[in-house]
């Protein structure tokens, strides 16, 4: 059996705040194998190879979008959702590897740019890190990640976050990224304030229809991506008593089978955690037919294709089956 991590939030929390860095990670059995789909087993490992030997020496996956924080983010994120041991197991070398370039992509202020977006996913993947690597270097990091976004959020009329930390304007992809980062991070221990929280999905709110679908900077022509992204945010949140909610998971479900041609992979990620969130069963029947749809489109290397590039591609289709494993603190209900 290959060994797993497992991470109590609360333990974390109370030795995240007293220790820089510290290893909460133990060997435990993982999940029985007959829980875990036979398809998902073979598709997971298949891209995990295809990211492990596409791995560049410093740690990035290439040139172009490969290189983005963002990228290596969601890349780190895909091993770890599979219970990769970061310290010890048989990937841990990639692992720390893609920690130690987004560290050194870091500026001083904090950020992880060159967009939002890669700030707010490499926050992400050094939040669900942190605790769980002996590196002393992540603390800092993250707190540093942590400070830049509410420190754009400060700055930004809006309440929420655009493309960059100077942005004065908002829309709800790059806001929810944020955050999902915040929501993890404070889940790892470090100290979220609730007025940032409350401002970011306040602005949510503000592009939530009536019919619980999401539009892109206003309440108008709500979309599928969108809305699980905003539904995703109340949940994470511990949100889901909130009037509108409801609307959200209906507008999800009446769109169950939709499809982005534009972002296909961004899609998957979001609404299969927004579905398992909302609404088990109704992420159980999502998640048979993303498993066979994925099925069909993963390349003989392991990958998948996209505009953006197969590490980016394939971190998304990995994550978008990772609730099939749960081993992730941010995959928690």
């Amino acid at each position: 059996m290959r060994p797993y991590l497992y991470q109590s939030p609360i333990l974390i929390a109370i030795i995240g705040l007293c220790l820089q860095s510290t290893v909460l990670s133990q060997a435990l059995p993982r999940r029985g194998s007959n829980l875990i789909p036979t398809q998902v087993e073979k598709l997971y490992t298949k891209g995990l190879r295809y990211l492990t030997n596409t791995q560049d020496n410093d740690g990035g996956w290439g040139g172009g979008s490969g290189a983005r924080p963002g990228v290596v983010g969601l890349c780190v994120l895909a091993f770890l959702a599979y219970g990769e041991d970061p310290n010890h197991g048989p990937q841990s070398t990639k692992i720390r590897k893609a920690i130690g370039y987004l560290i050194a992509k870091q500026n001083a202020e904090g950020y992880l740019g060159p967009q939002m977006y890669d700030h707010g996913f490499a926050t992400l993947a050094l939040a669900e890190c942190y605790g769980m690597i002996d590196d002393k270097r992540i603390a800092p990091a993250l707190k540093k990640a942590v400070a830049l976004i509410v420190k754009a959020q400060k700055n930004n009329s809006r309440g929420a976050w655009r493309y960059s930390p100077e942005t004065t304007n908002a829309d709800t992809t790059v806001s929810g990224c944020q955050i999902v980062a915040l929501l993890a991070a404070r889940n790892a221990g470090i100290p979220v304030d609730d007025k940032v929280i409350d401002k970011g999905l306040a602005y949510m709110k503000s592009c939530r229809s009536v019919s619980g679908g999401y539009g892109y900077t206003s309440k108008s022509s709500g979309r599928v991506t969108l809305t699980a992204i905003g539904s995703l945010c109340y949940a994470l949140a511990k949100r889901k008593d909130e009037k509108g909610y409801d609307k959200s998971t209906e507008f999800l479900k009446k769109n169950i089978r939709s499809q982005d041609g534009t972002y296909p992979f961004y899609f998957r990620y979001y609404m299969s955690q927004a579905l398992f969130q909302a609404n088990e069963e109704l992420w159980q029947s999502w998640n048979k037919e993303n498993i066979r749809i994925l099925s069909a489109s993963q390349l003989s290397d392991g990958s998948w294709a996209g505009n953006h590039g197969n590490a980016y591609s394939t971190a998304g289709a990995l994550l978008s089956l990772a609730l099939n494993y749960r081993f992730l603190p941010i995959y928690e209900k």
